[in-house]
């Protein structure tokens, strides 16, 4: 399991994360809801490593994690596209994909259509839907997604949910998305973030009483 706790971030004097608890298991999907500019990126960020807050207690199994990251343990999907330019898509590929889940992730179109490309050479939404993919299919046991649903048709959320159901066998996921309907209709347990806080909500018309949601 994966476990956050005790998590304190300021931005110039401002608290923007104060009281934290969220936690991911293998064969989960936990969903994290908020409004716009209340910190779920920035909650993601150090759960991954890449943002340090004055105070944090991250761990896997019962093992206290110091810096946030464990190779092959936790994968990011971050709002903006990560991949190297200078490596083909078929490179970045071979860098982050389970070997064991290599012969699925390349059964998709999207890498067999472009996978001797490079990042610059691809529309917005199909290097979206590569890296997303390239995320679902890692190595990593814990995947955060950080609006995974945005910037895709339609049909193409439908299928990455299909996927986040499959792969959640083996992983544990954390997704956040401000197309919360996707959130939870994917998600086995929910948190809200509001005030710096997480809530765990227990029925989704929990999220009106706290008014996130004027209604279901």
């Amino acid at each position: 399991m994966l476990k956050v706790d005790s998590v304190y971030l300021e931005f110039d004097s401002r608290k923007v994360l104060q009281d934290i608890y969220i936690d991911s298991t293998a064969g989960k999907v936990t969903g994290l809801l908020g409004r716009n500019g209340c910190g779920k990126s920035s909650l993601l960020k150090i759960i991954f490593g890449t943002l340090q807050p004055a105070h944090q207690y991250i761990s896997i199994n019962g093992q206290h994690v110091s810096k946030g990251y464990l190779k092959n343990k936790i994968a990011y999907l971050p709002q903006h596209n990560y991949l190297p330019g200078h490596l083909s898509i078929r490179q970045s590929a071979q860098m982050l994909v389970d070997e064991q889940a290599w012969e699925e992730f390349t059964s998709h179109d999207v890498y067999s259509r472009f996978e001797k490309m490079k990042p610059g050479e691809l529309s917005g939404g199909e290097l979206r839907k590569l890296e997303t993919l390239m995320i679902l299919y890692s190595k990593a046991t814990y995947i955060l997604l950080d609006e995974p649903f945005t910037h895709i048709s339609p049909l193409q959320v439908e299928e990455i949910k299909a996927i986040i159901r499959k792969r959640c066998a083996v992983k544990g996921f954390i997704v956040t998305d401000h197309q919360y309907r996707n959130i939870l209709e994917i998600s086995d347990k929910l948190v809200l973030l509001q005030n710096g806080a997480t809530k765990i909500i227990n029925d989704a018309n929990e999220l009106v009483a706290y008014g996130y949601l004027s209604n279901i």
